[in-house]
């Protein structure tokens, strides 16, 4: 790009050709506005000779407005066509208020009031959903048609019948894993006869319904969110309350029933695929199958299977309150699914944890 005087009797002329860039605009900014500030006056004495232009962007147009800022008056020989658009629409862009200057940040004390509040009032969102949540259940209790069994079985299928062959993968590994580390502490002492009670104990009690939970929050607790985020960012759960039609009920209610009740059988096959691996390791190191079942019929009870079965429930029944939470309260957002899935797989292991250390406890002082 290049510009030329052009000699006036009142004044300057600039003659713009080429290609007026932000390049090209960083290189002649300087001269063109000396030009500019020499040609002020009450009269338009500066002319803007816009015609050998062959492209504008928004810096040289920004160029442009500037010099006739400075100049106070210009005359302007745009042919129509893009560099006039591009004129306009840059006039009109200046034109607009300024957007808002961001807040000072607050004083310690103000913030830790502001923390408090926004905690405050999530703690509150999470507790009127699980009251909305505990409602509708017993509605549905007393309405059963209310109940969709299509989603139910669909849901199941999704985080049940789906999640087999993961979950038997893990728990052959694991119960391997557990098998094989137990072995080298068990080798200095003669003990190894007793792998099959450490790993059994800790598989039907503690690893099994955990693992499982694992499984369960990061294929169907990101799903839900997922699924329930993008209808809220579609405006969908609007329209389903908007035609009289509770979300509770329709929506959540079908997933949470179908994460309670396939977290049992998610650790039931996670258990017995353990058990099935380390018993592959205990054939290894020269111990038979029959050894092996006897010593695990000697280590388990019944109360053992039980109580596992019952925290996988537990964790179901949380993880998928989670994640359907996270799902209605996506924001609107490009980033609001994805925020949801995140928020649904963080919460729910965070929270099988927490239940798991309470279920723990419990069981020890109730001596179970």
């Amino acid at each position: 790009m290049t510009f030329t005087l052009i000699p006036r009797p009142d004044g300057c002329g600039l003659a713009f050709t080429g290609r007026l860039d932000a390049d090209s605009a960083a290189r002649c900014w300087a001269d063109a506005c000396r030009h500019a500030k020499a040609a002020a006056g009450p009269q338009p004495a500066l002319l803007l000779d816009l015609g050998g232009l062959e492209a504008l962007d928004m810096a040289g147009a920004v160029l442009l407005l500037r010099l006739e800022e400075l100049a106070g008056q210009a005359e302007w020989r745009v042919p129509p066509g893009p560099v006039q658009a591009m004129l306009d629409r840059t006039r009109q862009a200046l034109a607009a208020p300024a957007p808002p200057r961001p807040a000072p940040p607050l004083p310690w004390l103000a913030w830790l009031g502001h923390l408090a509040w926004v905690q405050g009032n999530g703690l509150t969102a999470r507790l009127a959903f699980l009251g909305e949540a505990v409602v509708s259940a017993l509605d549905t209790l007393r309405r059963p048609r209310r109940l969709r069994w299509a989603e139910i079985l669909r849901h199941l299928d999704e985080a049940g019948l789906r999640a087999f062959p993961l979950t038997v993968l893990l728990g052959l590994l694991l119960g391997m894993i557990l098998a094989f580390q137990s072995s080298v502490p068990m080798r200095r002492f003669g003990a190894e006869s007793f792998i099959p009670n450490l790993v059994g104990i800790s598989l039907l009690r503690e690893l099994g319904p955990l693992m499982a939970a694992v499984i369960l929050a990061g294929r169907t607790g990101s799903a839900f969110a997922a699924e329930l985020g993008t209808m809220t960012v579609n405006e969908e759960v609007d329209a389903l309350r908007i035609m009289g039609i509770d979300p509770m009920a329709w929506l959540v209610l079908p997933r949470v029933l179908a994460a309670l009740l396939v977290m049992p059988v998610l650790s039931l096959l996670m258990d017995l695929a353990g058990l099935l691996g380390m018993g592959l390791v205990m054939g290894t190191l020269g111990y038979p199958a029959a050894s092996v079942v006897a010593a695990l019929e000697r280590s388990l009870v019944v109360k053992d299977l039980l109580g596992g079965l019952f925290k996988g429930a537990m964790f179901g029944l949380s993880i998928g309150l989670i994640g359907c939470r996270a799902g209605l309260a996506a924001g609107r957002g490009p980033r609001a699914v994805g925020d949801a899935a995140t928020a649904a797989v963080v919460g729910g292991i965070v929270a099988m944890v927490l239940l798991d250390g309470i279920f723990a406890t419990l069981f020890f002082r109730l001596g179970l």
